[in-house]
């Protein structure tokens, strides 16, 4: 079994281990798609080029597959009902969209740590081709994974480093994260206790122009502004990595700027704000295809997906 293989089986445990492994899952759900719910280990292990006897084992363990043996040893699983059960709340899980981000951040982050827990920078895209790269069965896909890695940055448990093409390294913030063992969501929830939008922004103006302040806000204007603040900041942070020329560059960072200002004004008007992010998600594709771009594209959307 390779270190991949073995380092994402032993990283869970319990009932969270099929959704969590990324080859437990697929195993059950690739013995659903077969005739009489089952398949040789020869058939098994043509699938997924990897030795899969131990994963079949873990599988019996739990009473998922009924495992059919001869003196040469394991030679066949079938799923039992306790597997069919299984495999129906995998398909389900699948679905829940913020499950699926949840666990990408963990994994990303956990796989991060690992892979380069020196802060060594590392392209993010090589997540998507190892064994984390699952949830329930289904593959994480690019779109899931640049929706983990804004919402990571924003927390600053990543980094992103000007190299060509876009890196990230894993900060302080991230390496404790990882060795905490718990969940991203809880770890940011534990260093933001209380902080509820419409009360207190961290003022992204200070990764712009260098003011490090707190803006507080009480808008009547019935939007959310925290994701727009958000955007400029992040911006801010990764304007430089997109070799743009330096008049677009400036460009784009004049715009974030007054994106910022408008969504921390204490009343923001939601076309102003709609304009000026508009604006930033155009810049951004205009910048090319890099990891760090379409991050800020992601983050400009689901911004403007909150404004009615």
């Amino acid at each position: 079994m390779s270190a991949q293989l073995d380092a994402t089986v032993s990283a869970v445990s319990g009932s969270e281990v099929t959704e969590s492994s990324g080859y437990l899952a697929r195993l059950l759900l690739l013995l659903d798609t077969r005739t009489g719910r089952g398949a040789s280990m020869e058939q098994i292990e043509q699938e997924f080029q990897e030795n899969l006897a131990p994963l079949a084992l873990q599988l019996e363990q739990r009473g998922m597959v009924r495992a059919l043996r001869a003196g040469s040893g394991l030679y066949a699983i079938h799923l039992s009902d306790d597997g069919l059960v299984e495999v129906h709340r995998l398909k389900e899980l699948q679905k829940n969209r913020a499950a699926r981000l949840r666990h990408t951040m963990d994994v990303f982050l956990r796989w991060l740590f690992d892979t380069a827990g020196g802060h060594t920078p590392i392209d993010p895209e090589l997540f998507l081709a190892t064994p984390w790269s699952f949830f329930a069965g289904a593959v994480i896909t690019g779109s899931e994974l640049h929706e983990a890695l804004a919402y990571l940055s924003e927390h600053q448990l990543i980094k992103y480093i000007d190299t060509e093409p876009a890196t990230v390294a894993i900060t302080p913030q991230g390496v404790s994260c990882a060795l905490s063992g718990g969940s991203v969501q809880d770890h940011t929830n534990q260093q933001r206790p209380g902080t509820t939008y419409n009360n207190f922004l961290p003022n992204a103006q200070g990764v712009i122009i260098g003011e490090q302040q707190n803006v507080t806000q009480n808008n009547t204007a019935g939007i959310d502004p925290s994701a727009f603040v958000q955007l400029a900041g992040y911006v801010g942070q990764i304007s430089t990595t997109l070799n743009m020329p330096e008049t677009d560059r400036v460009e784009l960072e004049r715009v974030a700027r007054e994106l910022h200002d408008e969504a921390s004004s204490a009343n923001p008007e939601p076309g102003r704000i709609r304009q000026f992010a508009t604006q930033v998600k155009s810049m951004l594709v205009e910048a090319g295809a890099t990891a760090a771009a379409q991050v800020g594209i992601q983050m400009a959307e689901q911004a403007l997906s909150t404004l009615v």
